[in-house]
């Protein structure tokens, strides 16, 4: 056996000349996987100037220098790029997209955010958080475009004003079917939160939209950050 089995490290063969090309060899590897962190999974093509040491994992349909890598660690080094197949259970950040990502199933994907407890036969419960940022647009409420998911147990929303909101003088967060149930009368400037716990856990049935409501006049802009705490069954 020329090399190790999982992250195919050269091994040293007995009466080897020039040991120390082999051992750098090994040390170049590690230092390119160990706590892998990406500048992207998004392209096809390598960038055109990349710095030394950078990393991607490339996407589908590769072309150029990396032609035939897709779903591979690329990770550039002295010059020349270097590929590095991954196995189930590699982890990895996405820098670009600012998300942890794992390999299963012969495709990397988003990890859930959150903790998860499992049985032996595979229910599970999940706490997650889905968090988005919403510009606000003029009217006296608007819905945002991302949602609580189906099935969702809400423990809560949370938030912060990114970007002061301009026409009202506060604002409510909630649901179209209670547009307050998330906070009322929160604060307009920049830097202003909301912690908003639901007064016991809410199922949604169904994928709902988070509402902001003015108050005391309608929006004329704005931005805030929203983030959803909840929990997620999973059956046997």
């Amino acid at each position: 056996m020329s090399e190790t089995l999982h992250l195919k490290l050269p091994y040293l063969e007995a009466a080897q000349a020039q040991k120390h090309v082999t051992v750098n060899e090994a040390f170049s590897a590690l230092d390119a996987l160990v706590q892998l962190s990406v500048k992207s999974r998004a392209l096809a093509a390598p960038p055109a100037t990349p710095g030394d040491g950078d990393r991607y994992i490339v996407a589908a349909s590769p072309t150029g220098a990396w032609a035939g890598a897709g779903g591979e660690v690329a990770a550039f080094a002295d010059g020349a790029w270097c590929f590095f197949a991954p196995e189930t259970g590699w982890r990895a950040y996405d820098e670009g997209a600012g998300e942890f990502v794992a390999y299963a199933g012969g495709a990397w994907a988003k990890e859930p955010s959150g903790a998860s407890v499992s049985s032996p036969h595979g229910a599970a419960t999940t706490l997650a958080i889905l968090e988005g940022d919403h510009t606000i647009a003029a009217g006296s409420y608007n819905d945002t475009s991302f949602a609580i998911p189906d099935r969702a147990i809400v423990l809560g929303v949370t938030g912060r004003v990114l970007t002061a909101i301009t026409g009202a003088t506060s604002w409510n967060l909630g649901v179209a079917a209670d547009a307050a149930r998330y906070g009322n009368g929160i604060g307009v400037a920049a830097d202003s939160t909301v912690i908003g716990p639901s007064g016991t856990p809410v199922t949604y049935w169904g994928a709902t939209a988070l509402r902001v409501s003015s108050v005391g006049g309608s929006f004329t802009g704005g931005k805030v950050r929203l983030a959803v705490h909840y929990l997620v069954l999973a059956g046997v």
